[in-house]
């Protein structure tokens, strides 16, 4: 990659713009399709608006207008709440596809479906990989078990509920999954199922950290051995291929994970580091070390959880379908250097104090408590 596109990347990363990688150069749709976005403001709906925009399609995006969003022009918006059951905007209308980015919550689906049942020909949900059952077992596919809601009626639940008990979140989402096929048909139903999505935009810092922490310089601590795997999606690829899957009518279940090949966590924090021209110090601390010291993993290692146990399965879900329908990957260092490009942008206050990893001074706290274990023998 040259400079000058490097730069450029970087600038529009900064600028909250959508830059194509390996799909860039898809072939064109063969047809221009009218686009239904529920949501369409939050991490990945501007990117798909946006993607879908360039390759000439027609979007509509219906939201309640809370968030504001850099759409491009000519992007219609309907107003209205799944909450409350407001969805008087989408009467009456047609469109080719649906695509359902903000459903947690199985009644969203069942209302949508009132209004929308044969008036789109393809409903493409967003789900999550927590649908499935289990992770404790490796390399999984599509057909793995899915969560089972065990409640009075899924039908029922809140927002407030499932805030107050996340654990809910998995068998609403393969409830909701459930509730799309027995609406549209499962031949109309493409239901992706995407892992941790990373990238400029993201305002979890689960991804984010690592390339502000390298960044930063320094002796860094690192989980593990740095042989467990990690998945991830750049939310641009997951956008674009979305798009893509609505060009081509697919139906069916896909894992919207990556990257393409087994990525060991070592090789991870180098291709971040790459991205961001670091050369960090990396302190490796074993896994029973770090619960010893109640460091988490995931939130206080983001990325990263142990590669064995009831975790076994959560990095290496299968990918193949996904891939065989066109998903396509972004190099890590590009995504670490957008990343961190974007973070800069923010306000001061707002990199202050990242929402995720480790604070400057329990990564301290940690790495002498590891070396004062290592200098006694342990």
């Amino acid at each position: 990659m040259t400079t000058r596109r490097r730069m450029m990347q970087v600038s529009a990363a900064a600028a909250g713009l959508t830059l194509a990688g390996p799909a860039a150069h898809a072939q064109a749709p063969a047809r221009k399709l009218n686009i239904l976005i529920l949501g369409g403001t939050g991490f990945t709906g501007p990117h798909q608006v946006r993607y879908a925009v360039a390759r000439g399609h027609k979007v509509t995006v219906f939201n309640r207008g809370r968030r504001q969003a850099d759409l491009p022009d000519g992007v219609e918006h309907l107003s209205g709440d799944r909450n409350t059951g407001d969805l008087k905007s989408l009467e009456g209308r047609t469109w080719d596809v649906c695509i359902d980015n903000p459903t947690t919550l199985p009644f969203w689906v069942r209302d949508a479906g009132a209004v929308l049942k044969g008036k789109v020909k393809q409903y493409i949900f967003i789900s999550t990989l927590s649908a499935y059952a289990s992770n404790d077992v490796a390399g999984t596919d599509e057909t793995a078990p899915l969560a089972v809601y065990k409640g009075a009626d899924a039908m029922a639940e809140t927002q407030e509920k499932l805030r107050a008990d996340m654990s809910l979140y998995g068998p609403l989402k393969a409830t909701s999954e459930a509730e799309a096929r027995k609406i549209f048909g499962a031949s109309n139903v493409a239901i992706i199922r995407p892992g941790l999505i990373v990238g400029p935009g993201d305002e979890t810092d689960r991804f984010t950290y690592w390339p502000v922490r390298l960044a930063r310089g320094s002796e860094v601590a690192a989980p593990g051995d740095g042989r467990d795997v990690v998945q991830y999606i750049d939310a641009r690829d997951l956008a674009e291929w979305t798009i893509r899957m609505a060009e081509t009518g697919r139906s069916g279940d896909y894992n919207a994970i990556g990257p393409a090949a087994p990525m060991p966590m070592r090789d991870f924090l180098a291709g971040v580091a790459r991205g961001v021209k670091a050369e960090p110090k990396l302190t490796w601390i074993p896994a029973p070390f770090l619960e010893e010291q109640k460091i988490s993993a995931w939130m206080d290692m983001p990325v990263w959880v142990p590669g064995d146990g009831e975790s076994k399965g959560f990095h290496t879900r299968s990918t193949a379908r996904a891939r065989a329908a066109g998903l396509t990957y972004r190099p890590l260092p590009a995504t670490a250097a957008d990343t961190l490009a974007w973070f800069r942008t923010q306000p001061a206050e707002r990199q202050a104090k990242l929402r995720a990893g480790l604070t400057p001074e329990k990564e301290q706290a940690l790495l002498a408590a590891w070396k004062a274990k290592a200098a006694a023998g342990g």
